[in-house]
């Protein structure tokens, strides 16, 4: 199963769910995102062919990180561009997230092993704003 987080017509996230399955490849991500996720399930046996990647300039005005669950359980609290709080949702070990746009915070439900793959350089804190998390009493958990 995968799921679109929105806010109006802004994609915050996809969420890429353990229980996804698919024959062949599936790309996730519009073409336009400066990170794409895709999933591939091919058969035993099945070829892909040797390849290098040509040198494209890309200009990428936002960062943009996938997250795998692999192991724990997590809350993940979406917010607008205006750091408005919007949702939440919970993440499972296994489940895979793109982070698109808008904010993000996360609590730690269980303990948690994550890995983040996201575009570079890194500039330190230059590359975010930080602000305080919703109250706990404010969370609206959908899944």
């Amino acid at each position: 199963m995968t799921e679109m987080i929105k806010h109006g017509p802004l994609v915050l996230a996809i969420i890429l769910r353990r229980s996804f399955r698919r024959d062949g490849i599936e790309f996730l991500t519009p073409d336009n995102f400066s990170q794409q996720l895709g999933y591939m399930r091919r058969p035993r046996g099945y070829v892909i062919p040797p390849h290098i990647h040509n040198p494209v300039k890309r200009e990428v005005h936002y960062t943009k990180e996938v997250l795998f669950v692999r192991t724990g359980r997590i809350r993940v609290d979406f917010y607008d561009d205006d750091k408005q709080y919007l949702k939440s949702t919970l993440l499972e070990q296994g489940d895979v997230i793109l982070l698109a746009y808008g904010g993000h915070g996360f609590e730690m439900l269980e303990e948690s092993e994550i890995i983040e793959v996201k575009q570079g350089p890194y500039t330190g804190e230059a590359d975010k704003q930080r602000f305080a998390p919703i109250a706990p009493d404010l969370i609206r958990l959908e899944r």
